[in-house]
């Protein structure tokens, strides 16, 4: 009997890098961890462990370190691209996995006026990117993790199916809350570090402008305004958990629910996803 690697890969996780671009009147700050993997001729090492074509997991974070020295870092997918692009020098390798996410920091505002070097944490949400390259074609994908949202009005859910194990009563006025992924990808080279900033404003203002008669609902108004805003996003997908406010019944302590008393709970959550795309 014989048996064949019918696929392979590895890399190294959770490079974290910290780097301080020093100017005369003020410090910028970068903080990302990164991830590299690689594809290619390695099946010697896995079949009878020859490792001579193997590229050490060292030597990718020894190269992340390396290349961030060398110049001002930019954005995180310009960086990433640097780096898959670094990675295809050595002959055995096929493809490049990066995956860059940006620990946020913003600059205090002190007595009105920015400080040059001392920052706040920008708490859960990340800015995330990603390369996946070979010789030939690359594909890179920007996006936002863990976006803290909440509306509490102009939000319904009702008239969905009914059946026998339905018993979630209609609601046309309800908190709703998501922790937002977005991930999106381009028609065209950008100016990665402006459409990130677009991309995020205009998820926020259509969030919070329009009337939501469900999640699925506020998917596609959210993605449609990205794609009318920003004209360089080919496509791009949404996902959102929807983070339970459930109304307290507050009558066994004999009071009246005025739709102000809730409680948040973490588990089990609806998940809701979609993508959008410019039509041809």
């Amino acid at each position: 009997m014989s048996f064949v690697l019918t696929h392979s890969a590895y890399g190294k996780s959770r490079v974290r890098l910290t780097k301080i671009e020093r100017h005369p009147d003020r410090h910028d700050l970068f903080e990302w961890s990164i991830d590299v993997q690689l594809t290619g001729d390695f099946a010697l090492a896995y079949s009878v462990g020859d490792n001579r074509n193997v590229v050490a997991t060292d030597t990718m974070k020894n190269a992340v370190y390396a290349l961030a020295a060398d110049g001002p870092l930019g954005s995180p997918e310009s960086f990433a691209l640097r780096l898959s692009q670094h990675f295809l020098t050595y002959p055995q390798v096929a493809t490049v996995l990066i995956a860059i996410t940006v620990d946020g920091w913003r600059r205090m505002t002190i007595a009105g006026r920015p400080h040059p070097h001392a920052f706040a944490g920008e708490g859960p949400e990340h800015r995330i990117c990603q390369v996946l390259a070979d010789r030939e074609t690359r594909r890179l994908t920007s996006g936002i993790t863990d976006m803290l949202v909440l509306k509490t009005t102009d939000s319904a859910w009702k008239d969905f199916h009914r059946d026998a194990y339905r018993t979630l009563p209609d609601t046309g006025d309800r908190i709703l809350a998501t922790s937002l992924t977005a991930e999106w990808t381009y028609l065209e080279e950008a100016n990665w570090d402006s459409v990130h900033t677009q991309v995020h404003e205009s998820l926020l203002e259509s969030f919070a402008s329009h009337k939501s008669l469900g999640v699925q609902h506020t998917i596609q108004v959210m993605g449609e305004a990205v794609l009318k805003a920003v004209p360089a996003v080919a496509e791009i997908t949404l996902t959102m958990p929807n983070k339970h406010r459930i109304a307290m019944n507050l009558t066994p302590l004999g009071r009246e629910n005025t739709n102000s008393v809730f409680l948040a709970t973490d588990e089990p959550y609806g998940l809701i996803t979609g993508t959008l795309r410019r039509s041809t």
